[in-house]
């Protein structure tokens, strides 16, 4: 088992105790955070639904983000993961939840957002969104492995 499996079943133990369950909102990341956790057996217990919301329209239409969000401050902002976490718990059973959008790269940079920018937000039911962002180096694929890792790192705090 590698340090990313580790750290998911850590996860899933906490969850499990608290009797808490997961949600994710990924964007940039593809579905690789459920992926992680749906390979662990018995992850149903703890982890309720993934949504992949790679494009603008299937941020609004899936997770409810606004379309005034978006035009002021891009998909690859705070104000955007932060509507993503909150918009993962109102859709679903969860109690925590996570969100991701950044640039993976190699194209789609920004001024003010180069390649390896991410954006993270976490939220507890009931309580406000802890956010975090990151410039990663490394090509796409070491960006998306490493928001992997940052998001569970932060479901684990927040879990704790």
């Amino acid at each position: 088992m590698d340090r990313i499996q580790r750290l998911a079943c850590q996860l899933g133990e906490l969850l499990l105790q608290k009797g808490w369950v997961l949600a994710t909102a990924e964007s940039c990341t593809g579905g690789w955070i459920a992926k992680i956790i749906t390979d662990i057996p018995g992850s149903s217990r703890w982890f309720e639904r993934g949504f992949v919301t790679y494009t603008n329209i299937a941020k609004q239409e899936m997770l409810g983000i606004r379309a005034e969000t978006l035009e002021e401050f891009g998909a690859v902002s705070e104000q955007t993961v932060q509507e993503m976490a909150r918009g993962a718990l109102m859709r679903s059973h969860a109690r925590l939840s996570v969100a991701v959008s950044g640039i993976a790269g190699p194209g789609g940079a920004t001024p003010g957002k180069p390649v390896g920018t991410v954006w993270f937000a976490w939220a507890v039911a009931g309580g406000p969104e802890e956010t975090h962002k990151e410039c990663f180096d490394g090509d796409r694929e070491a960006v998306r492995q490493k928001a992997v890792w940052v998001a569970l790192e932060g479901l684990r705090d927040a879990a704790r």
